[in-house]
């Protein structure tokens, strides 16, 4: 067995750990930022993928590891997690029916409602006790379900015409243009960028440089809010123009 995901602010990454350690204490769990991680999927039969949504829809960055990487998914068993702040209705859905034209195997799907990590919109914020209720009851539903896929149960959320109409019709059909390329979006506070580069470092699709002291952006953002969430002078935001959170799952846990 073989977790592999794709984590913005550490909420998937900390789900994933949690469910793959439940099946098997032994087993690992890699990004797919990963240089290894294509020769790990090669070795393992079974598969947990896991990631954030955003808008109802894949991050382009996981759209593209899986179909530039097709043939390693050949004959592969997949379990599928899928972590929101909102009903996503087919999160696990949107990668199961890529991996299926991969020529995978969905064994099933779970959805894990987690903390909000869009921490430039007012209106989505939690309290940090909130969050760490929400956190909690992630880790119970997690146990729950890798109890369920040992007793040969797999937990099927996300999967099925219903959950592909809900996904539609909740926010993909409105928000696809949002997440179908990677956006230009991202704005950088050139009066509070002092240049250090962190951003630079974290950036998964190396959108980021550093240029006569400042952070500039290449176009290429995979909105993972990796960046906003951990910038020191919090000169970053996305989606809305004022940051009030710097989400990061060591808050919650």
């Amino acid at each position: 067995m073989l977790g592999i995901y794709f984590s913005g602010t550490g909420n998937t990454k900390y789900c994933i750990e949690m469910f793959v350690k439940e099946l098997d204490a032994a087993a690992k769990c890699i990004s797919i930022e990963d240089a290894k991680v294509l020769d790990e999927i090669y070795k393992s039969d079974f598969i947990v993928l896991a990631y954030p949504i955003y808008f109802s829809n894949l991050p382009k960055i996981v759209r593209d590891f899986i179909l530039q990487n097709k043939p390693k998914f050949m004959g592969k068993k997949v379990f599928i997690i899928a972590t929101m702040g909102l009903f996503s209705g087919d999160g696990a859905g949107c990668s199961a029916r890529l991996l299926v034209r991969c020529g995978a195997e969905i064994v099933g799907g779970l959805h894990l409602k987690m903390p909000d990590c869009i921490g430039d919109e007012k209106a989505l914020k939690k309290t940090i006790e909130q969050n760490k209720v929400i956190v909690k009851q992630a880790y119970i539903k997690i146990k729950k379900s890798a109890n369920n896929l040992k007793n040969g149960h797999a937990t099927q959320e996300g999967i099925g015409l219903l959950y592909h109409i809900a996904g539609l019709f909740g926010q993909r059909l409105w928000f696809y243009c949002k997440t179908k390329n990677y956006s230009d979006k991202l704005k950088i506070n050139t009066e509070k960028c002092i240049g250090c580069g962190v951003c630079m470092q974290l950036c998964p699709m190396k959108n980021l440089s550093i240029v006569n002291r400042r952070a500039v952006q290449n176009g290429r953002c995979t909105m993972c809010y990796r960046c906003i969430s951990n910038c020191p002078q919090q000169a970053i935001t996305l989606l809305g123009k004022n940051l009030y959170e710097q989400c990061k799952i060591e808050k919650y846990i």
